[in-house]
């Protein structure tokens, strides 16, 4: 089947630009139909990770209707395993297909499975570390992996994000296991649990200046990150919010537990987990030292993207020959020159940022000059 697949990708360079039901026909039923009886025997399973976080709500729908139309083929038997939060478009997009299906709500999954799971979970990783950094065989001893397992229980997130934590190559695990066993924070959420010691080290051992100023970077670069409608690179970032592109490399150093940061500074940093978005985001949480005012972090990036679109945007930024030029003869090259992607950052997200700031009656009229 995938030389199939390979095939349709090569016939057509720009599927992953067309049509979800076209993409759908030509990736995987086209394919599929292709497949003699008896040539594939195996049950295949294909898996949908985070439906939920789909950029357009209307595309789950779609993804979700045209998934029973596997059952034409007869000569592979296919099923899908979808992961996702119970959010309102994946509810009803599953109360329209009448196909069987068989629902797992993790929820309701008794705890002592869960608990078994994450410390295997917890063991293997363990291990892992044990054997890259020269542990003692019995460390971090039953004690300690079960304290973590009770903290974990019952998000995995809450596990990986531990164990990316305490395994951070550029710190001392043993010191870290114990910043984490050590913060009482009991009588927090889960979520709680597993990001306040992580944040928490972005200010161990600095004085009240200090803090102050860490805080500041953290909220104008993690907190835009956080806000931004799709990721950028840190070079791209660092154009975006005005800051040096080392500078914002050094205050993510320290948040590989929490975010994807690439050592290519052209490649997109992204969140590992969206719930470390929802934690800093959560208005309950005004008053914590990490928290991040959505609304005026939205008016900055308005402000930021009004401005370089202003300082950026003039006639014939691309400096073609005359206006009649056709888009097909203008390089790639010459678009990424001349339109940087801050610049097409700027230009598509402006408004989004705009709408859902604090003051929009203030920022309507630079808008206005602007436009």
């Amino acid at each position: 089947m995938l030389p199939r697949i390979q095939k349709a990708i090569d016939d057509d360079p720009n599927i992953s630009e067309k049509v979800l039901r076209e993409q759908f026909e030509k990736l995987l039923l086209d394919p599929l139909s292709e497949i003699k009886q008896r040539e594939e025997t195996t049950r295949r399973v294909i898996v949908i990770d985070a439906l939920d976080e789909c950029e357009l709500e209307d595309d789950i729908g779609i993804i979700l209707r045209l998934l029973p139309q596997v059952r034409k083929s007869t000569s592979v038997q296919l099923r899908f395993l979808l992961t996702s939060r119970p959010e309102l478009p994946i509810r009803l997009g599953f109360e329209g297909i009448t196909d069987a299906h068989q629902d797992l709500v993790l929820y309701e999954i008794e705890k002592p499975v869960i608990e078994h799971d994450i410390s295997l979970y917890f063991e293997d990783q363990f291990l892992r570390l044990k054997q890259r950094r020269s542990f003692p065989p019995d460390w971090p001893g039953d004690a300690a992996t079960k304290e973590l397992v009770d903290r974990a229980v019952p998000l995995f997130i809450a596990a990986a994000t531990v164990c990316r934590f305490i395994g951070d190559a550029k710190w001392n695990p043993q010191k870290r296991l114990e910043a984490i066993l050590t913060d009482q924070s009991t009588y927090v959420s889960k979520m709680d649990s597993t990001y306040i010691p992580v944040l928490k080290q972005l200010l161990t051992g600095q004085n009240e200046t200090e803090s102050r100023e860490l805080l500041k970077e953290f909220k104008e670069i993690v907190g835009v990150i956080i806000i931004l409608a799709t990721p950028l690179s840190i070079n791209s970032l660092s154009h975006l919010i005005d800051r040096e592109s080392d500078d914002v490399k050094c205050r993510l150093d320290q948040l590989y537990s929490v975010l994807s940061i690439p050592n290519n500074f052209d490649t997109p940093v992204r969140l590992l987990y969206l719930s470390f978005r929802d934690f800093l985001l959560d208005h309950h949480k005004h008053k914590s030292k990490f928290w991040i005012d959505e609304k005026y972090t939205n008016q900055c990036l308005a402000e930021r993207c009004r401005q370089i679109m202003q300082d950026s945007l003039k006639k014939n930024i691309c400096k073609l020959p005359s206006e009649g030029t056709q888009r097909n003869v203008i390089s790639n090259d010459s678009i990424q020159l001349y339109i940087p992607p801050q610049l097409k950052y700027a230009c598509r997200y402006w408004a989004h940022h705009l709408l859902q700031c604090t003051d929009l009656s203030g920022m309507m009229h630079n808008a206005y000059l602007f436009l």
